[in-house]
């Protein structure tokens, strides 16, 4: 039930009331509702893998099938979100320093994976029924890193 909320509030993004609920969560439930966006965006690669005859599909049958393409599709796609998501926090955390704000990584973490629902979920509806360019990839990255940028300005500026 935590996840589903997060995952409606952080279609509300950039409001200030989403934000600071979004906020008050955990890290660890931040970390686990990533893993299932995740799990939700790997699925029209994994049923095109499934669908689609190859060399490889046709040696294995469908649970072992689903077995490699966790462990060379969902678990390598996880990790590089990851660490892209720790590298624009740290992006971030000098953003907040040029804008006079105080905020932790831990927070940059949590506010930019949670900017990534909406890409993720359309990328997620769309996929399943048409071929994605890298234009899509880009405004994507546009879009949330404005997100970002915009969540980070919410917040009050330092006093001095």
């Amino acid at each position: 039930m935590v996840f589903w909320h997060a995952f409606k509030e952080s279609l509300k993004l950039p409001s200030k009331k989403a934000l600071f609920k979004l906020n008050r969560l955990g890290m660890d439930i931040v970390v686990v509702y990533m893993f299932i966006l995740l799990l939700f965006v790997s699925f029209p690669s994994l049923i095109e893998e499934i669908t689609t005859p190859n060399d490889l599909s046709n040696h294995l049958n469908v649970f072992f099938l689903i077995i490699y393409f966790f462990i060379f599709y969902y678990l390598p796609m996880t990790i590089i979100v990851f660490v892209f998501i720790s590298l624009i926090a740290y992006v971030g955390k000098g953003i907040t320093i040029m804008m006079k704000r105080k905020l932790h990584f831990s927070i940059l973490w949590k506010m930019y994976a949670f900017s990534t629902t909406l890409p993720f979920a359309l990328y997620t509806i769309i996929a399943l029924f048409y071929q994605f360019s890298n234009l899509f990839f880009w405004i994507s990255l546009l879009y949330t890193m404005l997100l970002f940028i915009k969540m980070i300005s919410i917040y009050p500026k330092i006093n001095n």
